[in-house]
């Protein structure tokens, strides 16, 4: 309390103790892959298409996520974090010279004369051996490229002797090395060297472990525990590893149980799954419940992929939709709130599906947590499911999963004054009271099922969950129970005939 000394008015500002709880944001993607440039396993905060490319650069060939990216800026996406991976090392391919074998002078005697490329690969392919036969038992090679003479060996002898052929090129020539098979004279003509191959060099293949990274060094998926606002991954480029062979199925199947497992341990955020390419209906039901088997209520899958316009051949080109699907659940929560399940919605810049699904397929398909993608004349391409991959009933429906998120991390990010403050009556009221006024603000925007209040959800936060011994060990526990709306999934109609004359009221 203040020590006043003087007659006078003072005035204090006094605290009220507990504090308003305000909402969390609920739409901020986290993507993983590979870019044109931009630091590595840095996660990069942006929130437009110019940003990303002031950092990372533009589409980069045979990468998904800069078209990911846009796609998820397009459909409505804000905020995101770009962790961008090393882009695989090269190796060298097996090489091979050019070569080819001279033809002797006299009728029916052949492969006189070997002639190989000292450059390795394709560059000897060009060279031509132009022969010429003098008088006597010498003779003359020309190396040409094209039109051109490269090199000029003049007087050269079949046999052995100080003019041996093998012996004169192999001392002055840069170009081609001899083998002399017969001691006999070439035929004279051009001969073209052919089979010069390889040298290309073709990228390593990946370990899981570059997507997975390592909490310690900040890297990959790992890297991303220490960014609090992500509440959904991506990493749209598993697939083309998977697709140009740098990874196989399994190693698929390891980055993606890893991305389960990161978005279980934070408890806040919650994965969108690709499925692999070129997959009919038959084939993704095979592959979700034969080959991989997810059981999670922090991840949802999506198929098929979508084609889009690609900005580097300007043409259709395939792409995993967990980035347009991204935009979309960032879209269905601004606009109607993180409840409304983020389905029958326009998925904007697709250009159509990489497989059209019929009814019946979906009907197989829905009850497995495939959360499919369909095209509607007249509507557009839309998303057409809004489950997770969990068995468990009470976590089926994406929306719920969510918005236990968003009540979760807004009434832990809002309540942190309570640490350390008396664990006493006062504090329980208050802590109650401000949990109540937030709820209460969730069920007027219909995000809880009730009339009232009272039926949407309860506080409880007394002596009886705060006994003495729970106390002395410095435990303050609040129970909370709220009611989410469930989407209506399945909307029936019962139409039935009536009778003439029958009205509804009979």
């Amino acid at each position: 309390m203040p020590n006043y000394l003087s007659p006078g008015v003072y005035v204090e500002e006094v605290s009220s103790g507990s504090k308003p709880i305000e909402g969390v944001g609920t739409a901020v993607c986290a993507f993983v892959g590979f870019t044109e440039k931009g630091p590595i396993n840095t996660p990069v905060l942006v929130t437009n298409w110019t940003q990303f490319v002031s950092h990372f650069g533009e589409f980069a060939t045979g990468t998904y996520l800069a078209h990911s990216l846009y796609g998820y800026f397009l459909n409505g996406g804000g905020s995101a974090y770009i962790v961008r991976l090393e882009t695989p090392q090269e190796e060298e391919g097996e090489t091979t010279e050019a070569s080819a074998v001279l033809a002797g002078h006299t009728a029916g005697r052949r492969k006189v004369l070997g002639v190989r490329a000292l450059a390795p690969g394709t560059e000897g392919n060009s060279l031509v051996i132009e022969t010429v036969i003098n008088e006597g038992e010498t003779f003359t090679l020309l190396v040409k490229r094209g039109e051109q003479v490269l090199e000029t060996f003049e007087g050269l002898s079949a046999s052995k002797g100080p003019r041996a052929a093998a012996d004169v090129v192999r001392r002055e020539s840069r170009l081609i090395a001899l083998q002399q098979l017969e001691a006999s004279l070439p035929a004279a003509g051009t001969t073209r060297l052919a089979g010069g191959a390889g040298g290309a060099r073709t990228p390593a293949p990946m370990s899981p472990q570059a997507f997975i990274g390592s909490t310690l060094d900040r890297s990959g998926l790992a890297g991303l525990e220490a960014v609090d606002e992500v509440t959904m991954v991506a990493i749209p480029d598993l697939m083309c590893c998977l697709r140009s062979g740098l990874l196989d199925r399994d190693g698929v199947k390891a980055v993606q149980l890893a991305m389960i497992a990161h978005c279980e341990l934070m408890g806040d955020r919650v994965a969108v799954l690709d499925t692999p390419p070129d997959l009919n209906a038959q084939e993704v039901q095979a592959w979700r419940v034969d080959e991989v088997g997810y059981d999670s209520k922090y991840a949802a899958l999506y198929w098929p992929w979508v084609n889009v316009l690609d900005p580097i051949t300007g043409k259709s080109a395939s792409i995993p939709p967990s980035g347009h699907v991204a935009g979309v659940w960032a879209r269905s929560d601004n606009t109607r709130g993180v409840h409304k399940a983020p389905a029958n919605e326009v998925v904007r810049g697709a250009l159509s599906l990489e497989l059209a699904l019929t009814r019946q397929e979906h009907d197989q398909l829905n009850p497995l947590g495939i959360n499919c993608i369909r095209a509607f004349p007249g509507q557009g391409i839309r998303v057409w499911g809004a489950r997770t991959l969990s068995s468990d009933p009470e976590w089926r429906y994406l929306n719920v999963r969510r918005l236990f998120n968003f009540v979760e991390k807004s009434i832990l990010s809002g309540t942190s004054w309570v640490v350390f403050e008396p664990n006493d009556p006062k504090l329980w009221d208050s802590v109650k009271r401000t949990i109540t006024m937030f709820l209460r603000g969730v069920w007027r925007e219909g995000a809880l099922f009730g009339r009232t209040p009272d039926d949407a959800f309860y506080v409880k936060c007394d002596e009886e969950n705060n006994p003495a011994e729970a106390r002395e060990q410095g435990i303050l526990t609040v129970e909370i129970g709220v009611a989410a709306v469930k989407p209506a999934e399945f909307v029936v109609f019962r139409i039935s005939q009536l009778a003439d004359g029958a009205s509804l009221d009979e």
